[in-house]
């Protein structure tokens, strides 16, 4: 493992040195699944390294090997954290004296990255950057609908980067906390709400909200209108009172709203992050859904994930989509 981890400090050093540059302490450091150790992530978030693994857990003595590499190759020694996250458990490990209130640093803000908290998954997912990146650079007086918005990284960038509005929509209260502390850590605004994102999305399309939620009217009542920019993040599957989300089987049923609910000469940032499922049959999928519904794409771009997630064939499992809705 200590091989491994060595190597792939070494392929990122220059990534290393642009990273500090622009003012981000937060990237992978090894992506075992594809630098030779399936099931473990290595990634510094701020003052924490943090040490995951799906597979086979680490003894607290290789956790403090760990440590040692990475404190010789960047020069900084970071509290280690380790999480344990096997399919059928969930363990929390090694964290000593972690700090009370962590912060990590991208493009030039900061984040919450508390390793433990009332969730499984990091606050901020490191393989996002690209799209974080992209949104504070291009948000500049545009309106902005960030959906599944979790802890709002994509909202926060885009109210940094001058959106004249930002809002974030999401079902779980305390990522939406995140969210709103993280905006006051910058200085800026957005607005988020805690509601499921179908009905949402389907009353700004101007779209009937349909389901066992919409019979018995649980759901807030929101006017159509148009956004600038619509990023669409959603988790492989999920089900609730208003219909499911499954990006694999159905994945139009999200899409064709958010087409509907861009403005004129705006954007959709569509995502996937299933494995399986090839780039460009879930293009293709989009394109269609879009002509079917009126509104036909122009330019699609793909956005990769940043070099601190290699993918040796080409195919990462986040795929991210910008699509031009004339």
């Amino acid at each position: 493992m200590q091989a491994p981890l060595r190597e792939a400090l070494a392929r990122r050093a220059p990534l290393l040195e642009a990273l500090a540059a622009e003012g981000t302490d937060c990237l992978r450091l090894l992506h075992g699944a594809t630098e030779g150790v399936p099931k473990l992530a290595i990634d510094r978030y701020g003052p924490i390294l943090l040490v995951q693994t799906w597979r086979e857990p680490l003894a607290p003595e290789a956790i403090e090997r760990l440590g040692e590499q990475v404190r010789e190759a960047l020069g900084v020694d970071l509290v280690p954290c380790w999480n344990h996250r096997p399919a059928d458990d969930w363990e929390r490990h090694h964290a000593p004296a972690l700090p009370a209130d962590p912060e990590g640093r991208e493009l030039g803000l900061r984040y919450d990255v508390r390793p433990r908290h009332r969730g499984h998954d990091p606050l901020l997912f490191l393989d996002f950057r690209a799209t974080r990146r992209w949104v504070k650079a291009h948000a500049a007086g545009r309106s902005v609908l960030n959906l599944f918005a979790y802890t709002c990284g994509v909202g926060v960038a885009a109210a940094a980067g001058g959106a004249r509005e930002v809002r974030n929509v999401d079902f779980a209260a305390s990522a939406l906390e995140v969210g709103r502390a993280n905006a006051a850590r910058n200085g800026v605004s957005m607005e988020t709400l805690r509601e499921d994102v179908i009905p949402v999305l389907r009353q700004l399309a101007g779209l009937p909200v349909k389901g066992r939620g919409a019979r018995r009217k649980r759901f807030t009542k929101i006017d159509p209108r148009p956004f600038d920019l619509v990023v669409l993040d959603p988790p492989r599957w999920a089900k609730s009172a208003f219909g499911a989300v499954d990006v694999v089987r159905d994945y139009p049923s999200l899409f064709k709203p958010a087409v509907l609910a861009t403005a004129p000469g705006g954007q959709v940032l569509a995502t996937n992050h299933v494995p399986h499922v090839a780039l460009e049959d879930w293009l293709d999928v989009l394109r269609r859904c879009a002509m079917k519904a009126g509104r036909p794409l122009g330019e699609v771009e793909v956005l990769p994930p940043e070099a601190d997630f290699p993918s040796p064939d080409g195919r990462p499992p986040l795929k991210v989509a910008l699509c031009e809705v004339p």
